[in-house]
């Protein structure tokens, strides 16, 4: 008895010590916050959630806000936290205070290990510091599975924090590719976790109208379908004949919408309804072709479209009548203080045709076309404003003067912004160069088909809404930053968040966190931890990131080509072979330029503690007589297109069919003349030059190449040419390499003149304008 005495005693006293035993202290590299705040103070040990644990609120608002975050819990830990209205405050809580001296969207987060109290001014502060809050907790929170044997803690910390924009958004293009309420919703949950309170749906284009107006029924009826050409490449898509049937697209009913917005509101985002006009709105007048100035037939169609002629008549009041009706009902659906209106991209060629558009130039007293559709604009304006609303537009609305009230959403660069802000006028920007969230993300060869261009991980988190060119004054009409996601390429919701994740996260610190709290390095190393969070929500997130990219160049002691590794990402092992096998944790670690003296395919992958985390990089190394040998340029390339460097055109890579991928040169309706010095006499009986064609870009293939031989670098003499015979406008997308051979001859120099098209062929988009020409690699055997 007295040894069981014992026992029970011994084993009371081990559960008091460990009652009493402190929580875990957390170091800063084990917090993941993103957007960075903008000021935190980490302390020691953390507070434990536990079952009893209780949010205390003072109102309906907080409460709300309250049970959002109650109800991760319940999913994760199966947990039902209790909410209280009106509590007193005490331990083993979350309270929620208001401070009514603090910034709309600020608040202030005090966790200590007894308990947590959140501060703010308004309801979206409480909300962003459960964001905060739900970031501090382990990962497991956001399982939508019971999690067992989790320490529910969070590290003692004191933030402060406020967003340095008060625009936060990302744009979804539903027209191109109709993605339904449901998956909305989930974009809504998605990005309320990186505090964007700013949804933009593009809902009308040419390939589709997305919303139901009740007072024109044929927008969804007719308008909402198109041919079902999925299997087909966008810009090679036929019209449609008769007889087929418009199957594919779809819509939101008003009901739908309604709940969207509701739901987007709970989640502290405006949703911002965008109504094309006077351009891209084929789909309306495929529906109600009065509205045109040609009168149709208009059918919708299933892919590119360009240039965008089909165009509203600007000198029919019924069509301002009908606009009128249209974006009254969108008005009455989206409580958003603005109505993006679009505005981008009108050729007007009907409008210089058509009678009526010809009178309403004379009777205003405008000048041309291009004050036509700022009298378009402005009438539109005058109805937007009439409704509490402010009108919002693509740049272009800048093109013979900006409506008096007008925001600007300058895509096109920075430059639109600055000319609007100067002009006094509210900016957002979201130029293509840094948040088109349809370029490509990573290696062209490792990633699924996009529109184009180059944007990585990187590149975005470099984004700096405010461009420098304005004053501090002009700069407050900087009122924030967008990411678009244009969606021609993204037929399916998990392409969408592959294009948009982790991609979001860059530019949701761009516009969130203040410059003096932004690190790349300390974004790469939080992105990965977060990147956690991702896969327990289920989004297919993009790995591009830990894609491993090379880059060739000269080693100039060992005259032998020097190719660096490196991956966007902090903080990894980079492992590669040189024999075209896999590379394993066990293969070569990168730490300096690899060099290679004869062809080699170099493979390499990016490890983290161990493990593979990025896909293979394959790179084939074609080496020949006149790889990384000098190279004199006779007619020198576009600064915009340098490619790799000096040693381009002779590093033995070839450049993909992507011409921003680093592996071209190019020139600009200018012949290419260049001249490699082989640095000895050589005998040689074959040149291959490689070039591409893409037609869309306005990249057309030679139109024939000329090869010369010398032994001074002077007199050269020719000793073939190929001439390419193929129509300019044939193959969209191609490389073609021009390869002659001829008798060996000894030779120090080798020059090549490839001969650009000049001009963009009659039928292309920009017939008479300078056409490119981009080369990528000259071989000599």
């Amino acid at each position: 008895m007295k040894q069981l005495i014992t026992g029970i005693m011994i084993l009371v006293s081990l559960a008091f010590i460990w009652s009493c035993k402190p929580n875990r202290t957390f170091s800063e590299s084990e917090i993941a916050l993103i957007p960075q705040v903008q000021k935190m103070t980490l302390g020691e040990s953390s507070f434990k959630f536990k079952k009893s644990t209780k949010l205390v609120v003072e109102s309906v608002d907080q409460e709300v806000i309250a049970r959002q975050f109650a109800g991760l819990f319940e999913k994760s830990s199966g947990w039902k936290l209790q909410v209280v209205v009106g509590g007193n405050e005490g331990s083993n809580q979350v309270y929620f205070k208001t401070e009514p001296v603090m910034a709309p969207e600020g608040y202030i987060l005090e966790v200590q290990k007894d308990r947590i109290e959140i501060k703010a001014a308004k309801p979206a502060g409480f909300f962003y510091a459960t964001q905060t809050l739900r970031q501090l907790l382990p990962v497991e929170i956001e399982s939508a599975q019971k999690q067992n044997n989790i320490d529910w803690l969070v590290p003692v910390v004191s933030i402060n924090d406020n967003p340095a924009f008060k625009w936060r958004g990302f744009m979804l293009d539903v027209v191109r590719h109709f993605f339904p309420k449901e998956d909305i919703l989930r974009m809504i949950d998605n990005l309320a976790l990186h505090k964007i309170n700013t949804l933009h749906l593009h809902l009308v284009d040419d390939q589709g109208w997305r919303i139901e107006i009740k007072k024109y029924p044929k927008l969804t009826e007719v308008g909402a379908w198109r041919v079902n050409h999925e299997d087909k490449p966008w810009n090679s898509r036929p019209k449609q004949q008769a007889g087929e049937k418009a199957t594919f697209g779809g819509f939101y009913t008003q009901d739908d919408i309604k709940k969207i917005v509701a739901y987007a509101q709970s989640h502290f985002i405006t949703v911002v309804p965008e109504i094309e006009m006077p351009a891209h709105v084929t789909c309306a007048l495929a529906a109600y072709p009065q509205f045109s100035c040609k009168g149709g037939p208009f059918t919708v169609p299933s892919g590119g479209l360009w240039p965008i002629t089909d165009i509203y008549c600007a000198g029919n009041d019924s069509t301002f009548l009908f606009l009128q009706d249209v974006l009254s009902e969108v008005i009455d659906l989206f409580p958003s203080k603005y109505i993006h209106v679009g505005g981008d991209e009108a050729t007007k060629t009907e409008w210089e045709k058509c009678p009526k558009c010809k009178a309403r130039i004379r009777t205003e007293g405008l000048k041309n076309v291009g004050e036509l559709q700022s009298y378009f604009m402005k009438r539109m304006e005058k109805f937007v404003n009439s409704k509490g609303r402010t009108l919002l537009g693509w740049d272009e609305i800048l093109e013979g003067g900006l409506p008096a009230e007008a925001t600007v959403m300058s895509w096109r660069g920075m430059q639109g912004g600055i000319d609007a802000a100067k002009q006094g006028h509210d900016v957002v920007m979201t130029p293509n160069s840094y948040v088109y969230f349809d370029y490509y993300q990573g290696p062209k060869d490792q990633e699924p088909l996009a529109i184009g261009g180059y944007l990585p991980l990187s590149t975005v988190y470099t984004f700096n809404p405010v461009p420098k060119e304005l004053n501090a004054e002009e700069a407050k009409h900087i009122i924030g930053g967008q990411a678009n996601l244009w969606t021609e390429y993204v037929p399916t919701f998990k392409h969408v968040e592959y294009m948009t994740f982790p991609r979001i996260a860059a530019l949701a610190e761009a516009v969130w966190s203040s410059g003096e709290v932004r690190n790349w390095e300390s974004f790469s190393h939080r992105i990965q931890l977060f990147m956690k969070r991702y896969d327990l929500m289920g989004i297919n997130y993009s790995k591009s990131a830990y894609a491993v990219m090379a880059k060739p160049g000269f080693d100039p002691v060992k005259k032998q080509l020097a190719v660096a590794l490196k991956s966007e990402l902090a903080g990894l092992e980079i492992h590669y072979t040189t024999d075209g096998s896999e590379p394993t944790n066990l293969s070569t670690t990168y730490s300096e330029p690899v060099l290679l003296d004869k062809t080699s395919t170099l493979k390499a992958v990016t490890f983290s503690d161990g493990i593979p985390v990025g896909k293979s990089m394959t790179q084939s190394f074609n080496m020949n007589k006149a790889t990384v040998k000098p190279v004199k340029y006779v007619i020198p390339y576009s600064e915009n297109y340098p490619g790799s460097g000096e040693y381009t055109l002779v590093n033995g890579v070839r450049g993909s069919t992507s011409h921003s991928d680093g592996e071209w040169q190019a020139w600009e309706g200018k012949n290419m003349e260049v001249v490699i010095d082989l640095q000895q006499a050589t005998e040689i009986h074959t040149i291959s030059v490689g070039s591409l064609q893409n037609i869309g870009a306005w990249i057309f293939l030679p139109r024939k190449m000329e090869y010369f031989v010398s032994n001074d670098g002077v007199n050269f003499k020719k000793v073939a040419e190929k001439v390419n015979e193929a129509d300019p406008l044939s193959g969209e997308n191609q490389l073609k390499d021009f390869t002659v051979e001829f008798t060996p001859v000894s030779a120090n120099f080798v020059k090549v003149i490839a001969y650009n098209l000049g001009k963009a062929s009659k039928g292309h988009m920009g017939a008479g304008q300078n056409a490119w020409m981009f080369i990528d690699e000259i071989a000599v055997e």
